[in-house]
């Protein structure tokens, strides 16, 4: 704890006012890095990687959830193919792409 100013001797006061100017300018050096224009960039550029890392991650986590309901459609338990869902997409599928190559052919006729 300080002692009171009357008591204190002029060395204690010097070794003080030493010890509080030490004190700032380490306090203004890590000011000065914190608001470098590299350290802003960098600041920067690594809250940009850790967002782009979290909606790629949570885009993959999404997406291999999907995956997985869809495969859960067209495969049973044991891994078969269940062919009574498999049939009737293929179809839908088939049907799709045959009305696509039809219109692509009539847009090209005329």
């Amino acid at each position: 704890m300080a002692e009171t100013s009357d008591t204190r001797t002029p060395a204690q006061i010097e070794a003080d006012i030493k010890r509080r100017r030490e004190v700032l300018a380490e306090t203004l050096d890590e000011i000065g890095v914190r608001v470098h224009p590299k350290t802003i960039v960098g600041d920067a550029k690594a809250k940009a990687v850790a967002n782009l890392d979290h909606v790629f991650g949570q885009a993959f986590v999404t997406a291999n959830r999907v995956m997985t309901e869809v495969r859960d459609q067209f495969v049973d338990d044991d891994g078969a193919p269940r062919m009574e869902r498999i049939v009737p997409a293929a179809l839908i599928v088939a049907g799709a792409v045959g009305l696509v190559v039809l219109g692509a052919t009539r847009r090209r006729r005329r």
